[in-house]
């Protein structure tokens, strides 16, 4: 959430073919900013390990929040968890 043009973000476990699982990026943009994938992933270049870089951005409009205001990343891994299995076959 640090990059300028996020207002929120959650990063779930996603299926994947090869490692079980990869990190899946689910970002929501500020409003009227234009972000795109490779510039979403392009901001962890020298702050991350590389293999800690998720594997795919989504963007969304709202990312579900529970009653206390913490990030239902159940309701994410549901809607989400097959996207990266969903990508590596087409």
């Amino acid at each position: 959430m640090a990059h300028p043009a996020v207002s929120q973000a959650a990063c779930i476990a996603a299926k994947h073919a090869k490692w079980d699982e990869r990190p899946l990026l689910v970002v929501v943009r500020k409003t009227g900013i234009e972000l795109s994938r490779e510039q979403m992933l392009g901001f962890y270049e020298g702050k991350i390990a590389k293999w800690w870089t998720p594997d795919d951005v989504v963007f969304v409009d709202a990312i579900p929040l529970g009653a206390t205001g913490k990030v239902q990343k159940n309701r994410l891994r549901d809607q989400f968890g097959d996207h990266l299995m969903a990508r590596a076959t087409s």
